[in-house]
C-alpha cells in the first residue's frame, strides 16, 4: 500500500508518497492544472498497482470538492480528510505535507482496522446531498448578515439626523415603515445613499425568500431534518441544517459526542501541580450549527417549563452566559437521542415515566399526527 499526502493550495499541491516502509517516494509540487494533476495521479495509481493500492490524506479547505472527486476517479482506496489541530512555528507547504504523510503511515493499521485514527482529526466527507443541504443553509446564514448590514447602515442614516423616533412603526422590517423611509427628506447625499440601501434591502428579501423555499421544499423530504423540526424553534432553515451537519447519527457512539463534536464541551490544558479545572468550550466542529442551537435556547426556554428551572438553577450559581451554553450542550444531547431512536421532541413536565431522555417521549409518527391535528383545528 502507498500512502499519498496532500497539501491543497489555489494553484498547487505539495505532495508527499511514503511505501509500505515508510520511505519517501515522492516528495513535490503539482500545478493544479487539469492535464498535470491528473498526469501526476495517473502516475501514483501505476505505482500503487504493484503495491496494492493506496490511500490518501488531504487537510480540509474550502475547495476540497473537485480533489476529493478525483482521488475517487483514479481509484484511491481511501480518502482521509483531517482538520488539524494547531500552527507549526516553522510552517511550510512541504512540512506540512511530510507531516500528514507520517501521520497517514503511522495510522496505517488503525485505517486498516477501521479503528479511530490516533493525533488527526478526521473529517466524515458528507453526501453529495448533505454537501448540497449544507451549502444551502450557510448561502441562507450569509443572506441574512448581509441583510442585517444592509438595515444597520439605514438605521445609522436615521441616527445621523435624529430621525428614527419619527418611524411610524417600532422596527424598520414593515412595509408602513419602508414606504416612510422612501418619502423621507433628507440631504442629497444622504437621500442617495438610503436610496440604494432600500434597493439593496429589496434584493436581499427576494434571495433570502428563493433560498427560503429551497430549503423548505428540501427539509420535508429529509427525515432527520423533520425529526428535528418537532424542537421548539426550529423551522426548516434550522433543522435542516442541524441534519444536514450531523449526518449518519450511528457515527457518534455516545450522546455527548454530538456536543463534542460540535465544540460545545469545556476544554483543558493541565500539567503537573496545575489545579484540574475545566476551560472554555472548545468551539470546535460547525459555527452555524452552534449559532443555531444559541438561537433554539430562547424558544426552548420559553416553552419547556423544567428546562428552564434547570437553566434558572445554573444562572443563579454561574451566570447567564454558562448557563446558555449548557441548555445548548443539553439540546445537542437531545437531538442524538431523537434522532438515535426516531422520537419527536417533548416538553420535560409532559414526559411520562418511562426510561426516556430528559425533553424526549413519543415516537415521531405520534407527534406529526399531534402537530397535524392541531393544525387542522
Amino acid at each position: 500500500m502507498l500512502y499519498l499526502a496532500i497539501d491543497q493550495h489555489r494553484k498547487q499541491l505539495t505532495v508527499s508518497l511514503r511505501n509500505e516502509e515508510g520511505h519517501v517516494l515522492v516528495a513535490r509540487q503539482v500545478s493544479t492544472g487539469w492535464d498535470r494533476v491528473r498526469a501526476f495521479l495517473a502516475q501514483v495509481r501505476e505505482q500503487a498497482q504493484q503495491a496494492g493500492g493506496f490511500v490518501a490524506i488531504v487537510e480540509v479547505c474550502g475547495f476540497n470538492d473537485w480533489l476529493l472527486k478525483m482521488l475517487a476517479e483514479f481509484g484511491c482506496a481511501d480518502i482521509v480528510l483531517v482538520q488539524t489541530a494547531s500552527r507549526g512555528r516553522k510552517k511550510t507547504d512541504r512540512r506540512d505535507a511530510a507531516k500528514l504523510g507520517e501521520l497517514l503511515w503511522i495510522n496505517r493499521g488503525r485505517l486498516a482496522r477501521r479503528e479511530k485514527l490516533q493525533q488527526l482529526r478526521r473529517v466524515t466527507i458528507p453526501t453529495s446531498e448533505d454537501a448540497q443541504h449544507r451549502q444551502l443553509t450557510a448561502l441562507r446564514k450569509r443572506l441574512g448578515e448581509c441583510r442585517t448590514k444592509t438595515l444597520n447602515k439605514i438605521q445609522l442614516i436615521l441616527l445621523r439626523h435624529n430621525l428614527q423616533q419619527e418611524c411610524p412603526t417600532r422596527t424598520l422590517q414593515t412595509r408602513k415603515a419602508r414606504h416612510w423611509l422612501e418619502e423621507l427628506k433628507l440631504p442629497e447625499v444622504d437621500r442617495l445613499e438610503l436610496d440604494l440601501l432600500v434597493a439593496q434591502w429589496k434584493l436581499w428579501d427576494e434571495q433570502v425568500e428563493q433560498v427560503q423555499t429551497q430549503i423548505v421544499n428540501r427539509q420535508a423530504q429529509h427525515p432527520a431534518a423533520l425529526l428535528i423540526a418537532t424542537v421548539p424553534g426550529a423551522r426548516g432553515y434550522t433543522a435542516l441544517a442541524l441534519a444536514s451537519r450531523i449526518g449518519p447519527i450511528n457515527r457518534f457512539p455516545r450522546p455527548s459526542s454530538l456536543a463534542n463534536y460540535w465544540g460545545l464541551t469545556p476544554g483543558c490544558r493541565n500539567s503537573g501541580e496545575a489545579t484540574q479545572r475545566l476551560g472554555s468550550i472548545t468551539k470546535e466542529g460547525s459555527a452555524l450549527a452552534r449559532f443555531l442551537l444559541g438561537q433554539l435556547v430562547l424558544h426552548v426556554l420559553r416553552k419547556d417549563r423544567q428546562m428552564k428551572d434547570w437553566y434558572q438553577r445554573i444562572k443563579r450559581r454561574r451566570g447567564a452566559k454558562i448557563a446558555r451554553v449548557a441548555v445548548m450542550r443539553r439540546l445537542a444531547t437531545i437531538l442524538w437521542h431523537m434522532l438515535r431512536h426516531n422520537e419527536a421532541y417533548r416538553f420535560s413536565y409532559r414526559a411520562s415515566a418511562q426510561n426516556t431522555p430528559r425533553g424526549v417521549a413519543g415516537t415521531f409518527e405520534e407527534s406529526q399526527t399531534r402537530r397535524l391535528a392541531a393544525v387542522e383545528h
